[in-house]
């Protein structure tokens, strides 16, 4: 961008910047701090000038929207066209109060759902298991049937919404009952449109929820992903999920590097199964957090969007733009909220959500003030969406694609975790000989991953502690007593009501039919073939969630991770 003469000038000029105009007697000591950091303890200089992005080429590094490398966003005219998907997170007790819910949101002005399962359904259990007992409902909503399902949606045309679902181990039942809702409703299938989260790579790095071991896990998720592209082309099968990794403790690198490599190791295993890569690509989806420290965001969505570019054309020739077009989904840091001074976390929302939208991001959740005290409350989820709003509306953010492009400071960033993320890529690529895939499962049975995060976690926490990371009403400006906040209370009744539509639809069914898509099933599994076919039988006969899942739990066994802290 600059000519060697001109980057000479420059340096020269800063350097004289610094002798005269900043008092040289002053040095760090005339700023707050010794030392400014991101919140990933990324060291920022105090000026950036065209000397950081020397190296910077516009039309292979940043190009235009649209165009490769899809560093400035994946659309032309990105939100001037139409606005991001206001997908706020919704789900709690029974099917029929998280349909209040969804319709509420819908009344006020979200454009698409997203489903909070309670644990016992994230597990893969029924809500009359003995392990589910006081989880019922209590952190999601709890779906045991397919008439759970056709309650969730009551009233709603899934043809005509946009539905996320936030599920892991269990996640392929849960797009069974959602295509069998469609066929209930008679939508057609190719009109379905949403995600299923289905990310088991970054459950055993990460969110540690699992029923059965990695490798098969990765087999039903290439099953979910085999059978969409048939059956559901504009669903995407998969959201290949950092936020976790990032709540877990990461770096933005870490979260950037980890699940771009989940990515490419789901790309490998449906390559296998001999799909074209142009065929399943466009279908698969990112989930990214997006943390305090806005430029850094800014520059960690900047460079997922070039990264993956590049590698899906080099390593697995992907051809169609489509394919390599990383669109991805964001949601405000969870792990950012703090229970003192709640209304605090609305301000911390706000700036989290704006980094996400000035990094151009598909769809957006905003987290409630109040998620670190329960689950959010109506007046809280209504703040969340207005804040999106607002900055939708209000804010001129969305109004200039890739407004932050070209700044000396972002663009530098940019390169600095493009760097980082790719090294960490390649580190895992050369542990699998090779594959990113088998490079993944090896960094999950050695538990590389798991010391990674853990380390960035320890130092960040030691950090806080020190003071060195302030953290508001926290370790300063803190108060005697913070206000009372008005919180959600989950109805007691909800385990007898859910048990009781439970019984209801086991004695209603016809059981012998459920024993025979079980066998279906089974033998589905014995014989290596795509078993969401069998799925989809079995749940529009009402097995139950736990029946199902007990199927692939006897065929493929259970998992017991073997790392500790080091």
């Amino acid at each position: 961008m600059y000519d060697d003469e001109e980057l000479s000038e420059i340096r020269e000029a800063h350097a004289e910047w610094e002798a005269e105009t900043l008092d040289p007697t002053l040095g760090r000591r005339g700023e707050r701090n010794d030392r400014f950091a991101t919140a990933s303890n990324r060291e920022v200089n105090r000026l950036y000038t065209p000397e950081d992005v020397a190296d910077l080429d516009y039309g292979e590094d940043l190009g235009h929207p649209g165009e490769e490398p899809y560093t400035r966003g994946v659309y032309p005219t990105m939100y001037r066209g139409r606005t991001w998907t206001m997908r706020q997170f919704a789900g709690f007790g029974t099917a029929e109060e998280t349909n209040e819910r969804f319709h509420y949101l819908i009344d006020e002005g979200q454009t698409g759902l997203s489903t909070a399962f309670d644990m016992p359904s994230l597990m893969g259990l029924d809500s009359d298991d003995p392990m589910a007992l006081g989880e019922v409902g209590k952190e999601g909503v709890a779906v045991d049937t397919l008439r759970d399902m056709e309650v969730l949606f009551d009233g709603i045309d899934v043809g005509e919404v946009s539905t996320s679902f936030t599920i892991n181990p269990s996640a392929p039942v849960i797009y069974a009952m959602y295509v069998a809702l469609a066929d209930r409703q008679g939508v057609p299938r190719e009109e379905l449109r949403g995600t299923l989260q289905n990310d088991m790579l970054k459950e055993f790095i990460a969110q540690k929820e699992w029923v059965i071991p990695p490798e098969p896990s990765l087999e039903l998720v290439t099953d979910t992903i085999e059978f969409a592209v048939g059956e559901t082309p504009s669903f995407n099968p998969i959201s290949v999920s950092g936020y976790h990794i990032r709540e877990a403790g990461s770096t933005a690198v870490q979260e950037l590097a980890f699940t771009l490599a989940d990515g490419f190791a789901y790309v490998e295993d449906c390559l296998d199964r001999g799909l074209g890569i142009d065929e399943f690509a466009p279908q698969l989806s990112f989930f990214f957090n997006s943390h305090n420290s806005i430029f850094e965001e800014v520059a960690k969505f900047r460079a997922a969007r070039r990264i993956y570019a590049r590698i899906m054309g080099e390593w697995y020739g992907a051809e169609a733009d489509a394919s390599k077009q990383l669109k991805f989904h964001t949601q405000t840091a969870g792990q950012s909220l703090t229970a003192q001074q709640p209304l605090n976390n609305v301000v911390r929302v706000t700036l989290q959500a704006l980094a996400g939208v000035l990094g151009g991001t598909q769809s957006l959740h905003t987290n409630s003030f109040d998620e670190a005290l329960a689950l959010p409350s109506e007046q809280a989820v209504r703040v969340a969406l207005r804040t999106q709003q607002i900055i939708a509306e209000e804010s001129g953010a969305a109004d200039i694609v890739d407004p932050l492009g070209g700044s000396f400071a972002v663009e530098a960033l940019t390169d600095e975790v493009e760097a980082e993320a790719t090294a960490y890529i390649e580190e895992i690529r050369e542990m699998g000989d090779g594959s990113v895939r088998d490079g993944v499962l090896r960094g999950i049975e050695q538990g590389y991953f798991h010391r990674e995060i853990q380390e960035a976690s320890y130092e960040y926490q030691e950090r806080v502690d020190s003071g060195e990371e302030t953290v508001v009403g926290v370790n300063a400006y803190r108060v005697e007593a913070d206000p009372e906040t008005d919180l959600l209370r989950v109805d007691e009744t909800t385990r007898e009501r859910q048990l009781d539509r439970l019984e209801s639809v086991k004695a209603e069914r016809d059981d012998d039919a459920v024993a025979a898509t079980l066998d279906d099933l089974r033998d589905a599994v014995d014989a290596g073939e795509n078993v969401m076919p069998a799925v989809v039988t079995a749940v529009k006969a009402y097995a139950t969630m736990g029946e199902i899942m007990s199927v692939f739990e006897a065929e493929y066994g259970t998992y017991q991770e073997r790392i500790g802290v080091a």
